[in-house]
């Protein structure tokens, strides 16, 4: 098949991005494939730069999306989003994370090009890419979802909850993130009341609805999703008391056990409970979930990755050598899934 693969973007994830997709392009190549290597900000990426990019690996703190590029500029406001609809490819592979590459603006941009792309469309990504949304339907299907308070800075007039509010109806400590964050970005855990003051204060600045939700104590784990197959069940343990950008990121900053050693009671719970939740927020071939098991064990689904990182140090590769699918064979098949929705069937 002909490929273009799409990383980098203008989000705040771009850098995770920009490594997902350089080591996805090698690997699809690998399994014998043509690929081209696009980013929406700078369109098609030569040799030299894709190598530089597998090279470089992930920064240990993001850089975020180019100074001279935004979001409104790369829609239309200024330059043309550079995503090549018509450069003859079977598929379209997303290895973008966060922002517009996740939030179901590519795809939308796609789906009215008519071409094919990997991993879910529109809607699923709006659903799974607003946390709030995301935790609204789980808790009306029945799906544990920690308790939570939320306020839109963005909205005249609209002030956060008080210390005292958070403090009585979550506890403490209570999480408090941006419901459209990913890669664990503008993520904190406020410990007691001076905190969690100063993090309300902070969060007035992120564009964004804000959420604090009850803490959890307890195991994360996470289980991913490909076509019909639900891949072993991993335990992650970061080295900091949050499973953050570093942890994710940086080698060695967590112990990411695949597959987990739990019960097989759990494991098939865990697998059960995410396949539920890839279904209720209408997910599409590939996806990856995660949980927090408490003490009385009892499984808390955290959120939904509709496009989870692709880079060497990534729970989706992880878990699926786990199964005996190597990268490239992983990487190949989501393409294929694609290509199905073209054809009618599989290469």
């Amino acid at each position: 098949m002909k490929i273009a693969v799409y990383m980098g973007g203008w989000s705040d994830e771009r850098d995770v991005s920009l490594a997902s997709g350089a080591q996805v392009a090698r690997a699809l190549r690998e399994a014998g494939h043509e690929v081209v290597a696009i980013d929406p900000v700078e369109g098609r990426l030569d040799a030299a730069s894709e190598r530089h990019l597998f090279e470089s690996g992930v920064r240990a703190s993001p850089s975020g999306p180019p100074p001279d590029v935004g979001a409104a500029d790369a829609l239309g406001a200024g330059p043309v989003v550079r995503l090549d609809p018509e450069g003859g490819f079977d598929v379209h592979f997303l290895a973008l994370h966060g922002g517009s590459g996740e939030d179901g603006t590519i795809q939308s941009i796609l789906d009215l090009a008519g071409v094919v792309y990997t991993g879910s469309d529109r809607l699923g990504c709006s659903i799974a890419m607003d946390k709030e949304v995301t935790k609204r339907l789980l808790r009306d299907a029945g799906i544990p979802t920690p308790e939570w308070e939320s306020y839109d800075p963005r909205l005249p007039g609209a002030g956060p909850p008080t210390v005292d509010y958070i403090e009585a109806t979550l506890g403490l400590p209570v999480i408090v993130k941006a419901s459209g964050g990913g890669s664990s970005l503008r993520l904190v855990l406020a410990h007691d009341r001076a905190e969690l003051a100063e993090v309300i204060d902070v969060s007035r600045e992120w564009d964004d609805v804000v959420l604090f939700e009850r803490y959890q104590a307890g195991r994360e784990f996470t289980v991913g999703i490909v076509g019909d197959e639900i891949f072993p069940v991993g335990e992650i343990v970061p080295e900091h008391e949050l499973f953050d950008y570093e942890c994710k990121y940086q080698p060695g900053k967590a112990a990411e056990i695949f597959p987990a050693d739990i019960p097989g009671e759990l494991s098939d719970r865990l697998q059960a409970l995410a396949l539920d939740v890839h279904r209720v927020l209408r997910l599409r071939d590939f996806s990856r979930i995660d949980f927090i098991v408490d003490e009385g064990g009892r499984a808390w689904c955290l959120e939904a990755n509709t496009l989870p990182g692709m880079t060497a140090n990534s729970l989706l590769p992880k878990a699926a050598a786990a199964a005996g699918i190597d990268f490239p064979a992983l990487c190949d098949r989501i393409a294929r899934l694609a290509y199905a929705r073209r054809t009618g069937h599989s290469t």
